[in-house]
């Protein structure tokens, strides 16, 4: 295994998941809040499997593989969700969704 790569990986995996955390606290913040809410649901959802993906790589656990296909599977949802809002936050989140999808399918190859 390239330890580099995994580097990598984690690294855009906690980015990821602070940048979820961060769109969903400032769509709490919008003014019509109610029209967020799957918005946010998503961006937690996303943020703790990103932590968890995180964690798992960097103990190289046995079930890695199949929680960065989870994983790449939780940003491709909260990525499609975010990128049809036009918040700057949301447009950011979808693109560290995105990123984070990527690098998930590399290490689950």
């Amino acid at each position: 295994m390239n330890t580099r790569h995994l580097s990598d990986c984690v690294q855009t995996c906690m980015s990821c998941s602070l940048t979820c955390t961060a769109c969903a606290a400032a769509c709490l913040k919008e003014e019509h809040v109610e029209m967020m809410r799957e918005c946010i649901q998503r961006c937690l959802d996303c943020a703790d499997i990103c932590q968890l993906c995180a964690r798992m790589e960097q103990k190289q656990s046995p079930f890695m593989q199949e929680i960065c296909e989870l994983c790449a599977k939780a940003c491709d949802y909260c990525a499609e969700e975010c990128s049809q809002h036009q918040h700057e936050h949301c447009q950011q989140c979808a693109e560290a969704c995105r990123r984070c999808a990527e690098e998930c399918r590399k290490m689950a190859a």
